[in-house]
């Protein structure tokens, strides 16, 4: 309702009694008919809150989850405590720019790539940038996965996709009927893009960098398993979300351009 009067939450509830036009009444309606046939209602409004932030999403583009604040959680506060004075960043599959607008807007001294393979993903995440006003934190990257990157950084952040073949005709149809299933398609066992990254993640840390991935509830141990093959990991540590799944992997290494395979 308050997308279709086009007000916002305060100036909704400040208004109440007003009357809504016919217009208003006929897109309201036919809002109600997109969600009844199970769109997100990100889509429908082109507009979805993360991390306390306003972004503009679309159909090509994976909405941004409640789950995923706990890597922008991670990733700050290992900046605070062991880069304040500066730290460059790569978001690896940034999407619609979420977790690299939200770690500029609430870091001062970072410089952030933040790369897709999506040409559209980094148009929406160009939007995104610009509308919270970090254009001179973020660098946006056409390409896959790290070998675009134009140095070594300090933090690898990444959200890639996790979700097992047999696992994608599951999903809720907000999820399976909408949403890009290159965005949410981890292969036979969900691990064989983040098994990609691992191998080449070393070479493009900086000694003693983080590699910091999202990962599904139940494959924490198998991330680390892969970790402590392909990197020369000095700590590896995951952290569970709210609802006490296995949600983030930390893995600092030597930065070491070998690998334990």
């Amino acid at each position: 309702m308050r997308h279709a009067v086009d007000l916002n939450r305060a100036d909704f509830f400040a208004n109440l009694k007003r009357e809504i036009t016919n217009e208003q009444v006929y897109t309201y309606s036919a809002l109600i008919r997109r969600r009844i046939n199970h769109e997100p209602t990100a889509y429908i409004t082109g507009h979805k809150e993360f991390y306390g932030l306003d972004f503009v999403v679309n159909p090509p583009v994976l909405i941004p989850r409640p789950e995923t604040e706990l890597l922008v959680e991670t990733t700050i506060g290992l900046v605070n405590s062991s880069y304040p004075q500066s730290c460059v960043i790569a978001d690896i599959g940034t999407g619609c720019g979420a977790i690299a607008v939200a770690l500029a807007v609430n870091l001062q001294a970072v410089r952030i790539y933040a790369t897709d393979i999506s040409d559209t993903a980094l148009k929406t995440a160009e939007i995104n940038i610009k509308r919270h006003c970090v254009e001179d934190k973020i660098s946006l990257i056409h390409g896959d996965l790290l070998d675009i990157l134009p140095e070594r950084v300090h933090i690898i952040a990444a959200n890639l996709p996790y979700i097992r073949n047999k696992e994608l005709d599951e999903l809720s149809p907000e999820i399976r009927e909408f949403e890009q299933k290159s965005s949410l398609d981890g292969g036979v066992d969900g691990l064989r893009i983040i098994e990609r990254l691992l191998l080449r993640a070393e070479k493009y840390l900086l000694p003693g960098g983080t590699l910091l991935l999202e990962i599904g509830y139940d494959q924490g141990d198998r991330v680390c398993k892969m970790a402590r093959k392909y990197l020369h990991a000095t700590n590896i540590s995951v952290m569970n979300d709210l609802n006490g799944f296995k949600r983030v992997v930390s893995i600092t290494t030597t930065g070491r351009t070998g690998s334990n395979r």
